[in-house]
């Protein structure tokens, strides 16, 4: 190697040590209060669960009702997990990409401390009986302003570094992220303007609020989980992007059509009746970017397969993916039109969601954690066994109730069409669902609980001090430095 690559590879190592450096509070801060949202989601979706089908279950305490529960759950899962693990992704993948530290460190973490708050209050006054009752949007109203506020203190910078970036190549993860990060304010300040800042229309209200559901899922979390993505399989492997021209129509395939998604919640309601088969079209086209982004990133991890297998990053990344292919086609099958009348008034609806949020999205999330986490701290895991339990249960658990809610609202959906029938027996058709569903979040609790104790002791910093974070494999497969940690030596060209 000549003493110029040498000197440029040395400085590219100084500078991206100084960005993690520069990082390692606030990203670790919105992964690990994240993780904790996440185990608080979960605890109240067993709770919620179980109320299903033990209605007794707690049932002298008028806070844990499953109207409260269910919705603080929910929100809980999107605002406290969801988006934190959103924001520890952009902050620190931007810099990266952009190749500029984070000068506002501090600013971010007050930030994410607000974020926190206003989230917990939110929660309470849920469960406190002070819910809006508009779904996605169910904590009381005070809540949005000092949330959207948040949220530009946290995004502003990334957006700024990536003006300031040198100039040279934007990144398709670039693209998606700075996609999601305009789409956010946009569909958020939007929908609570519309619904709670104007006294205008119940079914207004209503129809605003099946399309942030949907936009905030399509247009926020799907692009960043497909930008991370992006960023972490062709880093990790080493390999160029499969078809780079698939990925930039992948990403404006998704830019046009989900933006109509959304409105076939609706169908039935007294509104123009080309609304909801535009909505319903619209999120069954969704299928189409999905498949796109999933067989380009399938196919580039493909060639690699014995890395996928090892790599910790790999191995949470690619199910996510796989988890897009199967979130497309759900899309399409769910709001055919057939099927769209049997299950709008189902669980299939959740287990969509759940599909998107946490088998897709947490997946995701996950894999970038395992990544990002050692080199902003300077430490190896502490157990490779921890992560393969994290793994293993979260893919039970998830699969098992995303199954069960698909399935089961089908079988649900076919009780309640059949007017012949009382309608107890389109409610008893839920009933064994709800027990194995009940018995999957216990599954995820276990799996959150092994991830959040891990991803704490990293945050005290307590692994095993190196430059080089490694796959972790049996020790006399390793190679000296890792092989993850070798990779992370690609230059752009390559990772991208």
């Amino acid at each position: 190697m000549s003493s110029d690559s040498e000197k440029y590879l040395e400085h590219d190592d100084t500078l991206r040590a100084s960005i993690d450096r520069s990082l390692r509070h606030p990203v670790m801060f919105f992964f690990t209060s994240g993780a904790a949202w996440l185990a608080v989601a979960i605890l109240l979706g067993i709770i919620s669960s179980a109320k299903v089908h033990s209605p007794e279950f707690l049932a002298s305490y008028s806070w844990l009702t499953y109207g409260r529960v269910f919705v603080a759950h929910q929100s809980a899962l999107v605002y406290g997990w969801g988006c934190q693990a959103a924001f520890g992704m952009i902050i620190w993948l931007m810099a990266r990409l952009s190749r500029q530290e984070c000068r506002a460190a501090g600013t971010i973490l007050v930030a994410g401390h607000v974020w926190n708050l206003v989230v917990s209050l939110g929660v309470i006054g849920i469960l406190a009986g002070g819910g809006t009752g508009v779904p996605f949007m169910e904590m009381p109203s005070f809540t949005w302003i000092p949330m959207l506020l948040c949220y530009v203190a946290i995004t502003i910078w990334s957006m700024v570094q990536f003006k300031v970036r040198p100039v040279g190549h934007t990144y398709i993860s670039q693209w998606y992220l700075l996609a999601a990060m305009i789409w956010f304010p946009w569909i958020f300040a939007s929908a609570n303007i519309l619904v709670f800042g104007f006294d205008g229309s119940p079914l207004g209200a209503a129809g605003v609020s099946a399309w942030f559901h949907s936009a905030l899922l399509l247009m926020f979390f799907v692009p960043i989980g497909i930008g991370m993505a992006y960023y972490l399989i062709p880093k990790v492997t080493g390999r160029p992007v499969y078809n780079y021209s698939l990925s930039l129509t992948g990403f404006w395939t998704l830019a046009i059509i989900v933006p109509w998604a959304g409105l076939q919640k609706l169908t039935g309601a007294p509104i123009p009746n080309f609304l909801p088969y535009l909505g319903a079209f619209a999120t069954i086209l969704f299928g189409v970017p999905a498949a796109i982004s999933g067989i380009n990133l399938v196919k580039t991890a493909a060639a690699s397969g014995d890395m996928v297998a090892k790599s910790p990053t790999l191995r949470f990344t690619v199910t996510g993916v796989i988890s897009l292919l199967i979130l497309g086609a759900a899309a399409v099958l769910l709001n055919a039109p057939g099927v769209m009348k049997i299950t709008q008034f189902t669980i299939s609806g959740y287990g969509f969601d759940l599909l998107a949020l946490y088998g897709f999205f947490s997946f995701i999330a996950f894999g970038a954690i395992y990544f990002i986490v050692p080199r902003i701290t300077r430490r190896e895991w502490l157990s490779r066994r921890l992560i393969k339990m994290h793994f293993f249960l979260s893919v039970y658990g998830v699969g098992g109730i995303v199954l069960i809610a698909l399935f089961g609202g089908l079988m649900q959906g076919v009780g309640q069409e059949n007017f012949a029938q009382p309608w107890e027996d389109a409610a008893g058709r839920a009933f064994p669902y709800a027990v194995f569903t009940t018995m999957a979040w216990i599954i995820l609790l276990l799996s959150n609980f092994f991830f959040f104790i891990h991803l704490t002791l990293m945050w005290l910093r307590l692994g095993r001090r190196s430059s080089h974070p490694t796959l972790l494999v049996e020790p006399h497969h390793e190679s000296p430095h890792g092989p993850e940690g070798d990779i992370d030596n690609v230059g752009p060209a390559t990772a991208h």
